[in-house]
């Protein structure tokens, strides 16, 4: 049995974000040792033109009035856009793409190609230029040739990632349904959208708070499966019953309430004010809290130190935690539930394998616990339970977070593919290093590689010895990937053989790829230079 405080400490330490070392340096040692020389696979891709045509509106003139009111005018805009919006929802609902947004300028070349999976929101897709991007669930419209995939809740398997694919964005908080530890040692980040779906989630928990507060659900059952039935749906007869069975689904309000809120970022803090514009106390527990991010919460929150504290004086709880086996797998198990108050309602919105729904089951079974328990996710325990009030996975099933989620996810593909720059990986460290020609910088090299010691020396040694002269780089690591961002003032004479040798001097890089002004130079056209030094069968 583990004590408490090792508990609390276990659970502390799930809340802190991997550490990720961030180096900015303008020169490097050539003294550093040089990893031994060994061959290593290198395959370069370079991708083939592509043009879409523009999309052509034509508007046919009137034949019967040339005199048409405003309002009439305005009336006839908001119906043709309201048209055109559900045509684009039954597009989507079909999986079908819509085409991105037309280009700026007469931009001839290749196009950064883009794999969908799901229905996108078109919202997203329309971040995508026309003619600069190509956007296809068929990977054959794509050339075989997919640079990045954006998806949904498809279950990516390895075998659907091409050896082409540069990036991965899921349209979502969660990555479950991404193979991300095999990206990761295949050099290839995975983003996410963080906060993009969080105000969803956040009117999905005070949804659940007046549901668990009311028994909403179980008076309309009881109108609709009891009463009507019974009552021969006599409308007369039903009104009466309606209003005398009202003492049998008797609840609480919310004012007044003490909710626990446990873990504090994106969704967390929007759960925190929304109930204290509800009249509720409001008690928070993040251990692994920036300074920043504490900043911006409410100063009528009271935050505590210790979970046991949050269970103690909660009437409701609400979990806002990422599930990491063997550290919140159960963080609502026995122990935690007899701390809690007999009559206390649980809100699960984040993983169902936080919860231990045996425990949680025998408390309601026994009469120790009267509350009920409100999530999205099943339960193999509760299934059935009168106190487990289950939902569909709604968190983020609203037109708005898909949409948000879909434009954040264009955005993150878009920067990378373009500049090389990170954010919002789960798997990758952070890299944001400005582009600017003006600053001398003619080529950009962007490395992944293994992260261990004196592989940083071995790449820049191999670039000295080759008369490259760095302007600036960057270098950050997280766990065991590395990703170095390398500025040069000129252009190298043969790019492909320059990154085919640096793979066979450098065995710890995983792949390699030169960008430059995107679309108008040789090195920032889609598809080229780009190399990676594992197998394209991934055995």
């Amino acid at each position: 049995r583990v004590s408490e405080a090792a508990r609390e400490a276990a659970i502390a330490s799930s809340f802190k974000v991997r550490p990720q070392i961030t180096h900015k340096m303008s020169a490097i040692p050539a003294t550093m040792s040089m990893a031994a020389v060994r061959p290593s696979t290198v395959r370069r891709t370079q991708l083939r033109s592509g043009r879409s045509a523009l999309l052509a509106k034509t508007v046919a003139p009137t034949q019967r009035s040339r005199v048409v009111s405003t309002r009439a005018a305005v009336a006839g805009d908001d119906e043709i856009a309201e048209l055109e919006k559900r045509l684009e929802q039954l597009r989507a609902s079909k999986g079908e793409v819509a085409g991105p947004a037309p280009a700026n300028g007469d931009y001839a070349g290749a196009s950064f190609n883009i794999q969908t999976f799901n229905a996108i929101s078109p919202v997203g897709l329309q971040k995508f230029e026309e003619g600069k991007y190509k956007v296809d669930a068929n990977v054959e419209a794509l050339g075989n040739q997919p640079m990045a995939i954006m998806l949904r809740s498809h279950k990516l398997q390895v075998e659907e990632v091409a050896s082409t694919v540069r990036c991965i964005a899921r349209c979502g908080a969660g990555t479950n349904n991404i193979p991300v530890d095999k990206m990761t040692e295949l050099g290839i980040p995975v983003f996410n959208t963080p906060g993009a779906n969080a105000n969803a989630v956040k009117e999905l928990v005070i949804c659940s708070l007046l549901l668990a507060s009311r028994g909403i659900l179980e008076g309309n059952a009881h109108v609709n499966n009891v009463i009507n039935p019974e009552e021969g749906h006599d409308y007369a007869k039903i009104s009466k019953r309606i209003e005398a069975d009202k003492k049998m689904f008797g609840g609480q309000e919310l004012m007044g309430k003490t909710l626990g809120v446990v873990g504090l970022g994106q969704i967390g803090a929007r759960v925190v004010d929304a109930a204290l514009a509800l009249g509720m106390n409001v008690v928070g527990y993040d251990p692994a809290l920036s300074l920043e991010a504490a900043l911006m919460l409410s100063p009528n929150l009271k935050r505590v130190d210790s979970l046991t504290e949050v269970f103690k004086t909660s009437d409701y709880i609400t979990l806002h935690v990422p599930y990491i086996p063997g550290v919140t797998h159960h963080l609502i198990n026995s122990e935690a539930l007899n701390v809690m108050k007999p009559n206390v309602h649980i809100m699960n919105f984040a993983r169902g394998e936080i919860v231990d729904g045996k425990a949680l089951k025998e408390m309601y079974d026994s009469g120790a616990k009267t509350g009920k328990y409100m999530s999205d996710f099943s339960c193999p325990d509760l299934m059935g339970h009168p106190r487990h009030i289950v939902l569909p996975h709604l968190g983020a099933s609203t037109e708005e977070a898909e949409e948000n989620s879909a434009a954040m996810a264009a955005d993150t593909i878009k920067s990378f593919l373009e500049t090389g720059s990170i954010r919002h990986s789960v798997n990758f460290p952070n890299a944001n290093l400005p582009y600017t020609k003006n600053a001398g910088v003619d080529a950009r090299l962007c490395i992944v590689n293994k992260n261990e010691p004196g592989v940083l020396g071995s790449i820049a040694s191999f670039l000295g010895a080759r008369n490259i002269n760095i302007v600036q780089q960057l270098n950050s690591s997280r766990n065991n990937i590395a990703y170095t961002v390398i500025d040069m003032s000129s252009t190298p004479e043969d790019p492909a053989k320059l990154q085919a040798d640096l793979a066979a001097e450098c065995p710890e890089v995983i792949s390699s790829r030169f960008v430059s002004d995107p679309f108008h130079t040789e090195l920032g056209q889609p598809g080229t230079f780009f190399a990676v030094s594992w197998d394209e069968s991934y055995n």
